[in-house]
């Protein structure tokens, strides 16, 4: 799988082996508008790779370049190191499932799952009623065949349509928001489904999805986008643990994004241990980890930005603390979402207890993580 994955939007792979998707440097414009700017992704053979963003990010028109819906107006998509530059969708061996699903109403279900092998053989030398009777076991509609489209809850009929789309046996699969009109439940469970036929079959799958919780839960990288380029690309632990930029940070899960300025740095230690900053934020000092021996950029002056994740922050303990009050709750079943009020900025903390009135609450250095927007800036600035 090579590293853990790069930090910013630009996906260095180590391994020799062409990846099943490459974009060099693509760039889609519309009149003066770059709805996709200078992107360059790899995706690898067999991965789950996800697209998310908030909407207008270039998630969807990225996928619409990949499947040939659209053209680049600069830079090279490439499937397994050629390019693909004129190949029209039907052509390019890529199975879509649209937001909206897009099931004929007039034909069976089974007459859906099969309508593409009108056009192409089904793989190993299956028979077509073979092939829609084995899709259809895959997801877990054996008996649906004679069934009208329109008879199935909006569940099924997203599962037909991922099974229409693998049916000629694609090298791969794109989908994109396929459960966004679900409810919140269904959608947990149709993931958990979709990941699992993915698995099974082995197949290449860019998935886009605004919901960062679902990109988090199903992917094997995940590609945050914004303003038509990534602005990470790692697998989804790094991504939310170790955010790489303030939007990053704010815009997967919660968090509290802090700034301030580098009041005393401890010493290198010759063991590599980790060092820490202390750092000034609202007058408050708070201590950072910063890392260890070999980390040289940052000095005393500089404004340093970190995130403290919500459950992290710990009620009377951590070495850095701060008293703040408690300006609302919202119950969520296994923790409680508390705001606090913390002299006009918000502190978000998951907890299992209720608090009121006024609290005391803190985090551990190496409970923070730096953002490298590091630059040297005088109080006026803070």
């Amino acid at each position: 799988m090579g590293s853990e994955g790069a930090a910013g939007g630009v996906d260095d792979d180590a391994t020799d082996a062409p990846p099943a998707v490459e974009l060099d440097g693509v760039t889609k414009r519309y009149g003066d508008t770059a709805a996709v700017d200078d992107v360059s992704l790899r995706v690898r053979e067999g991965e789950f790779f996800t697209l998310v963003g908030p909407s207008g990010c270039g998630k969807t028109t990225t996928l619409r370049l990949i499947a040939g819906f659209e053209e680049p107006s600069s830079g090279t998509v490439r499937f397994s190191g050629e390019s693909v530059a004129g190949v029209p969708p039907e052509d390019r061996d890529v199975g879509v499932v649209f937001q909206n699903y897009a099931l004929f109403p007039h034909m069976a279900v089974g007459e859906n799952v099969g309508y593409g092998l009108n056009f192409a053989d089904p793989p190993e030398g299956m028979r077509c009623n073979e092939r829609v009777a084995e899709l259809l076991e895959l997801v877990d509609l054996p008996d649906a065949a004679d069934r009208d489209p329109e008879s199935l809850s909006g569940g099924q009929q997203q599962r037909v349509a991922m099974a229409r789309a693998l049916a000629p046996g694609p090298d791969l699969l794109l989908l994109d928001e396929p459960m966004s009109a679900l409810d919140a439940r269904l959608r947990e469970r149709l993931r958990v489904q979709v990941r699992r036929i993915q698995s099974e079959l082995g197949i290449t799958t860019v998935y886009v999805t605004h919901d960062q919780e679902e990109a988090l839960a199903i992917s094997d990288r995940v590609a945050v986008m914004r303003g038509g380029t990534p602005e990470q690309v790692a697998p989804p632990r790094t991504v939310y643990r170790e955010p790489s930029s303030r939007f990053v940070a704010e815009f997967v899960g919660d968090n509290n994004v802090f700034a301030g300025r580098i009041t005393d740095l401890d010493p290198a230690e010759s063991d590599g241990a980790a060092r820490t900053a202390g750092v000034d934020v609202g007058g408050e000092p708070l201590r950072v980890a910063v890392g260890g021996t070999g980390d040289t950029d940052v000095a005393v002056g500089d404004r340093l930005t970190f995130c403290v994740r919500p459950e992290y922050l710990r009620i009377d303990e951590g070495e850095s603390r701060v008293r703040a009050t408690v300006a609302s709750a919202e119950f969520l079943g296994e923790t409680t979402r508390v705001t606090l009020d913390w002299g006009g900025r918000d502190l978000l903390v998951r907890t299992r207890d209720p608090l009121s009135g006024e609290v005391v609450v803190g985090f551990d250095p190496q409970d923070a993580h730096v953002i490298d927007d590091r630059t040297r800036v005088t109080d006026d600035d803070l």
